[in-house]
């Protein structure tokens, strides 16, 4: 985009609505680490806006007209509305509004080999593994990741023009803006029912990601025992690799878990490539190994260091992060915000032999609640007992009869705590020496999480 390309290059104005965002944040920093004059404004403040500030770009909080005059280009990301009046002014005055996963593919248009991690869950836990495991191989990839990596401090680090790893998010098709090389599909499920109109479509949706890929003459890795993925892929001309424990060119052999943690035998086409032992829980874990995994041999990693790469993760915020202990009680902050990945949290902490496991969710977005309700009630049945704080409602308006406290009604024994403040003070007087303190969503429920492990730490 010449736009853009002048913004850089001549030290221009680029205004980037939604800046707190993990993946905006980072491609605000890449920006003005290119040379651009960066700017943004965000809803409300946050460590990220903090981070940005301390970097040098002003945040504004709020959405104002008066934010995009005088800037060259604008970035905004799926989150932000049409009506929302500092993209009303841009368009009013002719200011070029770039949606951000075009610009982050317009950034990985230079790398040879492009690894762009999609499906309905684990591409952020995923696509920080192949970072970290190409950072252990000394390979210096730039990676643009979903979730802070220890490791990086951060979600972004740049390296040499060889590797690029990618997230890559289905919502609004924002990955068919994306160059991948390598198109990875972890799995496919209903999600995102405000933008989709059911699984076909979003079937539909993959199927189109991994044709680019293949159009690349690159490669699709996808899960060979998820029938959606599948679906999508089949028919498709190129390379198409699969990964599945007992289904696929990767498979896992000689699985065995420890408390929850999960240790294989890496095999390709049935030879031993060595052994992987985890340090992040969940028979779901091993999924995203094996994806990790065929995507680094797939480019050329050795198999000694895709081995040592994906056994040194030790995982990313926010994804079953261990926070703290209260009153003897482990405190564990998790991500997940849709019933299949409740369910995989929650039966990974069942797993590992706790007295109790508590659970307090945020249920995130009204649509998602509503679609799935009775399956967020099945999922939070899993827990000894379960916690629901009021709905988050990110980008939506409410809608009737969907509420959080209906959503508790379906749990037997549940407990409705409307605010954050409520949910904390009901887990302090829960929380026992042995227990696990689960505290699940993708929206500020942590905050509830923070309180207890604060208050740990000024006692």
């Amino acid at each position: 985009m010449q736009e853009l390309d002048r913004a850089i290059s001549e030290h221009k104005r680029v205004h980037f609505i939604g800046a707190g965002g993990i993946m905006m944040s980072a491609l605000a920093l890449e920006l003005q680490r290119q040379g651009a004059y960066v700017t943004g404004a965000d809803r409300s403040e946050s460590e990220r806006v903090s981070m940005l500030r301390k970097a040098g770009i002003p945040v504004t909080i709020g959405h104002f007209a008066e934010t995009v005059e005088g800037a060259s280009v604008v970035v905004r990301n799926a989150a932000i509305h049409d009506d929302s009046p500092d993209i009303v002014a841009a368009r009013a005055l002719g200011i070029p509004i770039i949606e951000r996963p075009t610009l982050l593919g317009l950034l990985m248009r230079g790398y040879d080999k492009r690894l762009c991690f999609a499906g309905t869950h684990g591409k952020s836990t995923t696509s920080a593994m192949a970072a970290q495991a190409l950072l252990t191989a000394k390979k210096e990839p730039t990676a643009f990741l979903g979730a802070v990596l220890p490791e990086i401090g951060g979600s972004y680090t740049l390296g040499k023009n060889e590797f690029f790893v990618a997230e890559s998010c289905e919502y609004c098709d924002s990955f068919l803006e994306l160059f991948p090389q390598t198109a990875v599909i972890l799995n496919i499920s209903e999600d995102h029912l405000d933008y989709f109109s059911g699984i076909e479509q979003i079937i539909s949706s993959f199927r189109r990601f991994a044709l680019l890929a293949l159009n690349a003459n690159g490669v699709a890795v996808v899960n060979g025992e998820d029938e959606n993925v599948l679906a999508a892929v089949k028919g498709l001309p190129g390379r198409i690799v699969t990964f599945g424990l007992t289904k696929g060119d990767y498979q896992a052999a000689d699985l065995s878990f420890d408390r929850g943690y999960a240790s294989f035998t890496l095999l390709q086409k049935g030879k031993p490539l060595g052994k992987i032992t985890l340090q992040i829980p969940g028979r779901h874990s091993v999924y995203n190994a094996l994806a990790c995994a065929a995507a680094l041999l797939e480019n050329g990693l050795s198999p000694a260091e895709t081995v040592e790469g994906i056994s040194s993760f030790a995982g990313v915020a926010r994804r079953f992060q261990k926070l703290g202990t209260y009153n003897g009680a482990i405190v564990i902050d998790d991500y997940a915000h849709h019933p299949q990945e409740l369910a995989a949290t929650l039966r990974s902490a069942k797993n590992m032999a706790f007295e109790r496991v508590i659970c307090l969710f945020q249920p995130h977005t009204y649509t998602r609640t509503k679609a799935f309700m009775a399956e967020f009630a099945k999922a939070l049945s899993l827990a000894d007992l379960a916690l629901v704080t009021d709905i988050y409602a990110a980008r939506e308006l409410p809608i009737p009869g969907v509420s959080a406290n209906e959503l508790a009604k379906l749990v037997p024994d549940s407990l409705y705590t409307p605010s954050l403040t409520e949910a904390a003070e009901a887990l302090k007087s829960l929380a026992k020496p042995g227990d696990c303190i689960l505290v699940c969503g993708a929206g500020n429920v942590n905050e509830a999480a923070y309180a207890l492990t604060n208050e740990e730490k000024e006692m």
